[in-house]
């Protein structure tokens, strides 16, 4: 009797996709864009052969198979950095990582087919190479790039490459003139801006070697780059005989006296600043108190004072910062957390934040590009008035639960003098703007206007700021009380406005939630009232 030898090679296919309406003028604009698209295709081959009389099972393996899957885990691993869910990285390209790879792909501006051809994929492995091996080039891309660390993926494809200064600025030595650059390209004054911004750059003589030394305030360029919540980078360079030894130092408001140095080599100072309103002098002559806004208490006559008034206002934390953060460990990690995956829910619902964030960025990019009359330059003005009117009601989200402040968020609405559909409309462009320059105002505002509007589901995003004190107080109860407001909107068939085609979502949503311990004891807290213009957009077709 003949006997059959099966080799099989089956690949599972599935094409979806997901349709991006078009925003129209004084209309809902229904759902939020940056959804992943895709599908997988595949094939399937089957072959039956008949032969020899022992019954015998012979499979046959591809040489290249783990080549090939090697290299699927490369791509996943690549998408999953910067920022494209494809899952766990098996080698197996299946349709989440289609998906993943159709994302990619409209954001790059190519034909979301959810497969790569070999320009894309060498462009995506590429930038993955380039940001894992770091450097100035690819600090400075992240930092000006509203995408964070997806820039280098359009910085890869335009051949952005900085260039390293050979000659020096007018005055100064060429270690600092390339510094400046330095600084310059992680923020959005030019290097000529900032040269002519007082107290950028401070001259001093440092070691006692006779020669001027030099001080830069990166804290000076307006960019959040250089700073932790506490201080930003001192550039110091000391002179040497073979020229300028740099010092980076973390130093709140640097004055000459923030430093001893020996040689190159300087630390900073363990002495008090008790004088740090002293006129120091800088590139521009003019005196450093001038530059130190931040001691707003202290009091003019100095005379008698013995101890330096601090303002303790906290600065902003940055989200953008964050995000880029949570996207290594991501890719560390192998993918996303899932439910079986799950350890620790903070970081599980820090993930799902910072998809949220890369989804409404993408879906208010959408609107902005049909706005009439205005440049996005002057959006992101309006957007930035925009946040200050829900000033109160941000300021409740840490004593009041969720439907306590959305009332008051009603009280806007109906005196905002817009329909809904208006309304909608500026609240995601506003909230896009606001995720982009890393205004947490703004994008509160806008979340909370949507949620208030009817689209439960954008509550997940007030939970989010909750939960990880973005532009709020953090408070994990109240966050609990909001991710309960957005999971239940989706358990009653609110359409989902964050990934769409990640299925497990709600569910890991639900159980991250479930893992925060504590319960809602919030008070009431009376909010003022709300005076203010809101930004209207005309959309084209």
């Amino acid at each position: 009797m003949p006997l059959k030898k099966l080799t099989a090679v089956v690949l599972a296919a599935s094409v979806a996709a997901i349709p991006v309406e078009t925003a129209k003028a004084d209309e809902f604009v229904g759902g939020l864009v940056g959804g992943l698209i895709g599908g997988a295709v595949g094939a399937g081959i089957v072959t039956h052969n008949n032969q020899k009389r022992t019954r015998t099972r012979t499979v046959y393996v591809n040489p290249q198979s783990s080549v090939y899957r090697a290299d699927n885990r490369q791509v996943q691993t690549s998408l999953n950095y910067f920022g494209f869910p494809a899952g766990v990285a098996d080698g197996v390209l299946g349709s989440r990582s289609r998906a993943a790879i159709s994302s990619y792909q409209v954001y790059m501006g190519f034909p979301a087919t959810g497969r790569l051809n070999e320009y894309e994929k060498n462009l995506l492995l590429g930038a993955y190479g380039r940001a894992v091996a770091g450097g100035q080039d690819v600090a400075s891309i992240i930092a000006k790039s509203p995408d964070g660390v997806r820039g280098v993926l359009k910085a890869q494809r335009d051949g952005t490459v900085s260039a390293t200064r050979a000659t020096a600025y007018a005055g100064l030595p060429l270690e600092v003139s390339q510094a400046v650059d330095e600084v310059a390209n992680s923020s959005d004054p030019s290097a000529e801006q900032l040269l002519q911004r007082s107290g950028f750059i401070q001259l001093a003589e440092l070691n006692g070697d006779g020669s001027t030394d030099y001080i830069i305030d990166t804290g000076l360029a307006g960019s959040s780059f250089w700073c932790n919540a506490d201080a930003c980078k001192t550039m110091v360079f000391a002179s040497t005989p073979n020229g300028y030894r740099r010092n980076d130092l973390l130093v709140h408001s640097p004055t000459a006296a923030s430093f001893v140095c020996t040689g190159g080599t300087c630390q900073v100072s363990s002495q008090p600043q008790t004088q740090l309103a002293s006129t120091q002098p800088v590139q521009n002559t003019q005196p450093l108190q001038n530059t130190v806004p931040q001691f707003q208490t202290q009091q003019q006559d100095t005379t008698t004072a013995s101890l330096p008034v601090f303002n303790t206002a906290p600065k902003q934390k940055s989200l953008a910062s964050f995000c880029s953060k949570v996207n290594l460990l991501t890719n560390s990690n192998g993918g996303f957390t899932t439910v079986a995956t799950m350890s620790d829910p903070s970081f599980t619902l820090s993930e799902q934040f910072c998809v949220a964030r890369t989804y409404s960025i993408a879906s208010g990019e959408e609107l902005i590009a049909t706005v009439q009359g205005a440049t996005p330059q002057q959006i992101e003005a309006q957007c930035d008035q925009f946040g200050g009117l829900l000033t109160a009601q941000i300021a409740s989200l840490g004593s009041k639960p969720a439907d306590g402040v959305l009332n008051d968020v009603n009280a806007v609405v109906l005196g905002s003098g817009m329909t809904p559909d208006q309304l909608r409309t500026t609240s995601q462009i506003c909230m896009a703007s606001g995720y982009k320059t890393d205004n947490m105002q703004t994008a509160l505002a806008g979340a909370l206007l949507l949620t208030a509007l009817g689209d439960r589901p954008v509550a997940e995003l007030v939970g989010h700021h909750l939960q990880g004190g973005f532009g709020a107080v953090e408070n994990d109860d109240l966050a609990i009380n909001w991710y309960q407001t957005a999971i239940g909107a989706l358990d009653s068939g609110s359409a989902p406005v964050f990934a769409p085609d990640q299925v497990d979502r709600i569910d890991i949503l639900r159980q991250a939630t479930l893992k925060l311990s504590g319960a809602d004891t919030a008070s009431t807290v009376p909010t003022s009232a709300t005076t203010g213009k809101l930004p209207v957009f005309s959309l084209g077709e």
